[in-house]
């Protein structure tokens, strides 16, 4: 081979070693990501087992009281269970309607200029910060539900939930007018073809048509709002009790690790190893909406 041939064949050589390079960054990035949730399942489960040789996942399973800094030790997860599952349901029933009508509005009746005022304002809502929540729910939202309910306590799960609710609401109108606005338009023209509305054409051409990534804003709307931790610790009363009443106060599972974390429990005591056998808990818990939500997606995604 000459050295014309050769001259010939550098640009490909230096292109190949150039994409091979990138690919190794693009492979250590994606890596890290996986490493890093890896590393955080092994020290949640590595100190779980610590604490459940100490306590029987009977008790952990079964027990109605979580008392593990009282004398009288307890340490059934249900009461933890109750207020995350309480506040969740509180913040998907604001979120889910008032978000999916927000997407449909800019995405299908918006006018350009309010869709581009709009949605970055209600994306703002996610930028501010949760304790600023927690202190808006426990001085504003209580209070003034108060008025409506007067037996209402200072600290419940229902102004919580409600606000928590208000929190996600960009993260379920955002995706979800995405994955609507991603429908060919050909659907759309179709639909007006014989003579539907932009309603009827919204509601039962695009929702559909989007409903997989409409469910994907859904679940990462029930991760977020069941791994809130400042709103709930502020405005929820920190109790542990076993309750389905919404009126009530409660304690979350996030909630409990934040008023452990920052006492003075020993490290490697029973009391310290409570939180990551509730981290575990709340992780499992959020793989199970996840996995729900993968297979609704996947079903809808063939069915339409």
């Amino acid at each position: 081979m000459n050295t014309a041939q050769k001259n010939r064949l550098s640009p490909k050589l230096v292109r190949d070693l150039r994409e091979r390079i990138i690919e190794f960054f693009l492979f250590l990035a994606a890596l890290s990501s996986v490493a890093t949730t890896a590393a955080i399942i092994a020290i949640l489960l590595y100190e779980s087992i610590l604490f459940f040789q100490k306590v029987s996942l009977w008790e952990f399973l079964t027990d109605t009281q979580w008392t593990p800094l009282f004398d009288d030790k307890h340490y059934g997860i249900w009461p933890l269970v109750s207020g995350t599952l309480v506040t969740t349901v509180v913040a998907l029933v604001v979120a889910i309607p008032l978000g999916t009508i927000i997407a449909i509005y800019l995405s299908e009746f918006a006018p350009p200029l309010v869709r581009e005022v709009v949605k970055p304002a209600l994306e703002l809502l996610a930028g501010v910060p949760t304790v600023v929540y927690g202190y808006f729910a426990l001085l504003f939202v209580t209070p003034l539900l108060q008025t409506f309910l007067p037996e209402l306590p200072g600290f419940n799960m229902l102004s919580a939930g409600l606000v928590i609710g208000i929190m996600i609401i960009p993260y379920v109108s955002s995706l979800s007018e995405d994955a609507m606005r991603a429908v060919p338009t050909h659907l759309r023209e179709g639909s007006y073809a014989t003579g539907a509305t932009r309603l009827q054409t919204a509601l039962r051409v695009v929702f559909p048509a989007s409903i997989s990534g409409v469910i994907a804003a859904y679940i990462l709307g029930i991760s977020r709002a069941a791994g809130e931790t400042m709103v709930v610790a502020i405005a929820a009363g920190g109790q542990p009790q076993l309750t389905w009443n919404p009126m009530e106060p409660a304690a979350t599972m996030t909630a409990y690790i934040v008023s452990v974390s920052l006492g003075d429990l020993p490290h490697g005591s029973l009391e310290y190893e409570t939180i990551f056998a509730v981290g575990l808990s709340l992780v499992l818990m959020t793989l199970v909406f996840n996995i729900i939500g993968h297979f609704l997606t996947k079903r809808y995604r063939e069915i339409y």
